[in-house]
């Protein structure tokens, strides 16, 4: 199990390999896809950010109501793939870290390569568990879209595996191969 805190560097990035469990601690973000719009549009405009992206992680979760005496509700990942056609502009901005569920496009994948970004995934389902590492947070931007507002989270032994790497690995990819070769 490998220990890494956000916000996260070139290092601690080229560090991380397909297939490594990785336990979170730092500040995190979460946004979902009409978020991302909203980033990229600042962005084409010229126009600063919500928040300084240099280094960030963003976990794309939208959590459910918290209830009373919690700090979150549910914060289960959502597909990622939605956000794939923002993430190149986030990624070429400083982005350096994504959480989420599911495989991502080319252009992405191309991006992370070029610009030193790692794809984590959540385990889907245990968006329950996934709470109990979120010690704190707070909206930072776009109140108005409820749950997908961008949080801010203090998180503690956040659980994520490195999904695809800055070197290209992809554990999708060795997962299947790996899985083939032990089915023959």
């Amino acid at each position: 199990m490998k220990r890494v805190s956000a916000p996260l560097t070139n290092s601690s990035v080229e560090d991380l390999r397909a297939g490594d469990e990785v336990l979170i601690s730092g500040i995190i973000y979460t946004a979902r896809d009409a978020a991302h719009k909203r980033l990229v549009e600042l962005l084409s405009k010229g126009e600063e950010l919500p928040f300084d992206i240099e280094g960030q992680i963003i976990y794309y979760a939208g959590p459910t109501p918290t209830r009373p005496g919690e700090v979150i509700g549910s914060a289960g990942p959502t597909t990622s793939y939605r956000m794939d056609p923002y993430a190149p502009l986030l990624i070429e901005h400083g982005l350096k870290g994504m959480i989420g569920k599911g495989q991502r496009t080319e252009p992405v994948l191309s991006s992370m390569r070029k610009f030193k970004a790692v794809y984590f995934a959540a385990v889907g389902g245990a968006g329950a568990l996934i709470a109990r590492a979120v010690k704190s947070s707070s909206i930072v931007a776009y109140e108005d879209l409820g749950p997908e507002a961008i949080r801010k989270l203090e998180v503690a032994d956040f659980p994520v595996i490195v999904a695809q790497d800055c070197h290209g690995g992809d554990l999708f990819v060795e997962g299947v191969k790996k899985y083939s070769r032990s089915v023959l």
